[in-house]
């Protein structure tokens, strides 16, 4: 579309994790709001009356051209205050609920792949209620069993100025010392569970509903209507799991008493009602709301979530009374945690085992990409981060006593904990031993690679920083780890779940032979247990900063902001997912602003934000008419959209759903990558090389479709531009006129404070020609090509012989 005289353009940021300031989003010195509901808000830089004032114009080919700066914040839903500090304890909820999102796609057409897929998906959401069970249960061996059973016991002496001796007589006053602090906890997981982020009304009325058939990015990132009830479910499962401890654990209840056995039985049958109802509901988002799933929702309905609810309030409060004075010893607790604790590495293991034929059967959809761009590990990355996610629960509970142990001063905690102390003093040292390895690997590899050249590892830094070598020195190291980093990051999760899996089953060979740990364990003993305490520990102290400093807290937020990206699907007591609500606000305010006709709208995102604007942007690219879309551009920055999140989240993700994107937009997104980032990389193009002293590679075509591009081209800022991909000299070639100046290496922050931010703004709103020239010719190839180091076929790249670029 060919711009006119009263054409502007409207540069629309978000924001990645551990937010940011009005101020430093859209680069003024003061900010105002200008719409949003106070979490969700948009800003504009201001004048010195607080009013909402123009951005610097756009310098383009034809002229300068009005651009207004607007920034959509959403740091808020991620950190401030106890209550978002205290999910950075749900993480292991966080974890497996993220597992399910990591599933290879189901492949078309394939019943096996069908069958499979929905088998994946009910053990994840099994795995998920029994971390629920565990973590209320763990809560329960500190108060019922280590402090109202043991401690509180008459005569004792323990705690004396808090309960008096006399009330310790009393027949119900230490059961209720015990429950009390599990009720509590499991009304704050209700709470965190029912939180949800309102879409503003003016954005509801703009959003169309989202197309369940879409294979645009992030097309199923949509609230599950299952999610009220998968939380009734968790909710009833704990409560009810209580109760059986309490009166005599999984074996049946320790009292002949009628009220005790009537109140285990009871509590045993919700126990199997919500196992059945979480295995049953299996309808992804958009996948078939016509099947027997919808039958089975509207029987597990508001009624029905109402009696499950209220059924296991009353299993705890009937096990209050049923217990009566209690026993000198709790004979629950330890078969309770061994029971859940195997159940749940019986999961772990069943989806290990049927992960892999499910990734098989999905490899075509992956099988003729680069290896760059294929997914993690062959598509199973969910295994290993469902066997972190269960460690780390378990972990986490098993730490919490035993640095609660030495302030009480007596008891005796579960056997099972002490074969969980092994596995974490064997798990952290294999992982001291493997983390030492490690860093003796990289180390020697980075020395090797110093006594090269560096176009031998990194082919753009010579490039880049051409006649320049004092910057291409110091930018060296930095580029170096950088994509050491990008390329071993998912090791390092393997490496974690492996390290634990391995401590798992020392402990379990163990624990199923009966054999007593030997005396030359006894130092694994003691590092389990200083690790398990130090995790605890350290989670609580994140805690109390988050809720105290707010700067804490969004440290503590990284995690939250990449964990909470995604719905409650496996697990329902998790934060609530961001996405649902940025994504409509961000599409809807693009909308308003394409109203008028002479307006172009640039999104642009940061890091995380640049998935949240390539969802929004898909969004926008099935509900615009052309007219309107060939007004809308792209420009991520220090992104992850290549080398993370398809390879991650192949089924939500996947490379083809960019590919399509891109096509959408025809050329208008581009995509600012720097070899120092370690976070961000390159989007639209892959399999970099150095031909004949230029920069060549595959990637996204204007016309949507994939192949060899026209060389690199330098623009005057020093940055080589291939296809949408903008590789920016870091430390900058400037100073330039008019523009700030940033010293050193930038890394992974300030892309807006280069100066081929505004080129790249003005071609994706159309008012920059792209960079022209034909891509090379097809040579044939032969031998093995040196980056996978698999047979390629000669067209597989179109791209003559050279030595490739590790970026």
């Amino acid at each position: 579309m060919i711009p006119g005289p009263e054409t502007r353009v409207v540069e629309l940021r978000v924001h990645g994790v551990q937010g940011t300031t009005p101020e430093a989003l859209v680069d003024a010195v003061a900010a105002v709001e200008v719409a949003g509901d106070g979490i969700g808000r948009l800003v504009r830089p201001a004048d010195r009356l607080c009013r909402p004032a123009p951005g610097p114009v756009l310098q383009t080919a034809g002229g300068a051209t009005p651009r207004t700066v607007e920034g959509y914040i959403w740091g808020g839903m991620t950190s401030g205050g106890l209550a978002k500090a205290t999910w950075a304890l749900l993480f292991p909820f966080s974890l497996a609920n993220v597992a399910h999102w990591m599933l290879p796609p189901v492949a078309p057409g394939s019943r096996a792949a069908r069958v499979l897929g929905a088998a994946l998906r009910t053990l994840l959401r099994l795995a998920a209620l029994l971390l629920t069970v565990l973590f209320v249960t763990q809560v329960a061996v500190i108060s019922l069993d280590l402090v109202a059973t043991q401690c509180l016991a008459p005569g004792t002496g323990c705690l004396v100025d808090a309960v008096p001796e006399w009330s310790r007589r009393l027949p119900f006053t230490r059961v209720l010392i015990g429950l009390v602090p599990v009720a509590l906890v499991v009304l704050v997981l209700h709470r965190v569970s029912t939180v949800e982020w309102s879409v503003a009304a003016s954005a509801r009325r703009v959003n169309h509903p989202v197309d369940r058939r879409s294979t645009m990015p992030g097309a199923h990132v949509v609230a599950d209507p299952d999610t009220p009830t998968l939380r009734a479910l968790h909710i009833t499962a704990a409560l009810a799991a209580v109760a059986v401890l309490t009166l005599g654990g999984p074996g049946g209840p320790d009292s002949a008493e009628a009220p005790a056995r009537l109140v285990w039985a009871a509590s045993a049958v919700l126990i199997g009602l919500c196992v059945v109802g979480v295995a049953l509901h299996d309808d992804p988002p958009g996948q078939a709301p016509s099947r027997a799933g919808r039958w089975l929702r509207d029987g597990y309905g508001a009624v029905t979530r109402a009696v499950l609810l209220t059924g296991g309030w009353f299993a705890l409060i009937g096990t209050a009374a049923a217990r009566g004075p209690m026993p000198a010893v709790l004979v629950g607790t330890n078969a309770t945690l061994q029971v859940v604790g195997v159940l749940l590495v019986v999961l772990a293991a069943l989806v290990a085992v049927l992960i892999v034929p499910a990734a098989v059967l999905a490899r075509p959809a992956w099988s003729g990409q680069a290896r760059e761009l294929r997914p993690w590990a062959g598509g199973v990355m969910a295994a290993p981060m469902l066997v972190v996610a269960g460690l780390l629960g378990g972990g986490f509970g098993a730490g919490v006593a035993y640095a609660v142990h030495p302030l009480i001063g007596m008891g005796e905690l579960p056997s099972g904990y002490h074969y969980l102390v092994l596995l974490w003093g064997a798990a952290a040292a294999l992982g001291l031993l493997a983390a030492v390895a490690v860093l003796a690997s990289a180390g020697a590899l980075r020395w090797l690679s110093s006594r090269r050249r560096p176009g031998g590892w990194a082919p753009e830094l010579p490039l880049l920083h051409e006649g320049r070598p004092e910057d291409r020195d110091r930018a060296m190291s930095a580029w170096w780890w950088a994509r050491f980093e990008r390329r071993h990051t998912h090791h390092v999760l393997l490496l974690a779940a492996g390290v634990l899996t391995a401590g798992a089953l020392v402990s379990l060979a163990l624990r199923v032979n009966r054999v007593e740990p030997p005396a030359w364990l006894d130092p694994l003993h003691g590092v389990g247990v200083f690790a398990m305490a130090a995790l605890a520990v350290a989670l609580l102290r994140l805690v109390y900063l988050a809720a105290r400093r707010p700067d804490a807290g969004r440290r503590l937020g990284i995690l939250s902001d990449l964990a909470s990206f995604w719905p409650r699907e496996a697990h329902p007591v998790v934060p609530p997912c961001y996405a649902l609500k940025v994504v409509p606000e961000v599409v809807a305010r693009v909308v308003e602003h394409l109203a008028e006709p002479n307006t172009r709208v640039v999104l642009t995102g940061h890091s995380q934000g640049s998935l949240l604007v390539a969802v929004a942007a898909a969004r926008l690219a099935e509900q615009l008419p052309r007219a309107d879309l060939d007004r809308l551009g792209l420009v991520t920055a220090g992104s992850q959209l290549q080398w993370a999140y398809p390879r991650a989240f192949p089924a939500v993700v996947p490379h083809s759903s960019l590919t399509e994107l891109a096509g959408e937009l025809g050329g208008r997104w581009r995509a600012l990558c720097r070899g120092t980032d370690p976070l961000g990389g390159a989007v639209t193009t892959w399999r970099r090389q150095v031909y004949d002293g230029t920069l060549i590679g595959v990637g996204y075509r204007p016309d949507g479709t994939e192949g060899a591009l026209a060389p690199a081209q330098r623009g005057p800022t020093g940055a080589l531009v291939l296809g949408g991909d903008h590789w920016l000299p870091d430390p900058q070639r400037g100073p330039f006129p008019g523009r700030r100046w940033r010293p050193g290496v930038s890394g992974h922050t300030d892309y807006t404070r280069d100066p081929e931010w505004d080129r790249a703004v003005a071609m994706a709103a159309g008012l920059e020609p792209l960079p022209s020239g034909a891509p090379p010719e097809r040579v044939e190839r032969s031998g093995q090509d040196e980056r996978s180091g698999q047979d390629e076929p000669p067209a597989a790249s179109g791209l003559p012989p050279a030595e490739p670029a590790l970026t």
